[in-house]
């Protein structure tokens, strides 16, 4: 990988902040995934969320085959955070960005496993569970969806979270290997 030449590109884009990591330094957490089946209305119904994605040590062992990370951060101000519709809203221009960094680490011959804030949003209704991901190319799971501390992450490479007010942070890894 050139790195001097992604971080040129890099340096085009509207990201916040990012970070190269290893991904040995990253933290997976059960409790991250007892969130998700709790508290989200994704959770058993789409195949970038669990139960199909898998469990947390079969999600821990695929990020860990690839030896590297970037951790993407975009930030977005709403009117109204407590607004979840509103909120929500901003995430595809998040998505979208997540998509062309992918692109680049691609164009520099390297397999990426991508993880952003999706629990795919993708196609309109997923097939799952009847019938195979119609665009497994296109979806990102979700970080949190492989039980990573995202924050834990964040805070090891000096990243920035917390801005308050109707400040939207978002979060993308994008793990990546020589092919």
């Amino acid at each position: 990988m050139n790195r001097a030449a992604l971080e040129a590109q890099l340096a085009q884009l509207p990201l916040a902040q990012y970070a190269f990591f290893p991904t040995s330094a990253l933290t997976f957490s059960e409790r991250i995934r007892t969130v998700c089946r709790t508290e989200c209305p994704r959770y058993h119904s789409t195949w970038a969320c669990p139960p199909a994605v898998g469990s947390v040590a079969q999600c821990r062992a695929r990020c860990l085959s690839y030896p590297e990370g970037l951790l993407l951060v975009t930030l977005t101000e709403v009117g109204d955070i407590a607004d979840m519709e509103q909120t929500l809203a901003t995430r595809p221009a998040h998505e979208a960005l997540t998509r062309q960094v992918a692109a680049l680490l691609r164009a520099q011959g390297l397999s990426v496993y991508g993880l952003s804030t999706e629990s795919c949003a993708v196609c309109e209704t997923c097939a799952w569970p009847d019938a195979p991901c119609r665009h497994p190319e296109l979806m990102f799971p979700c970080v949190e969806s492989q039980g990573i501390v995202v924050t834990e992450l964040a805070e090891r490479y000096g990243i920035e979270y917390q801005y308050g007010n109707n400040v939207v942070t978002w979060f993308s890894l994008l793990l990546f290997r020589e092919e």
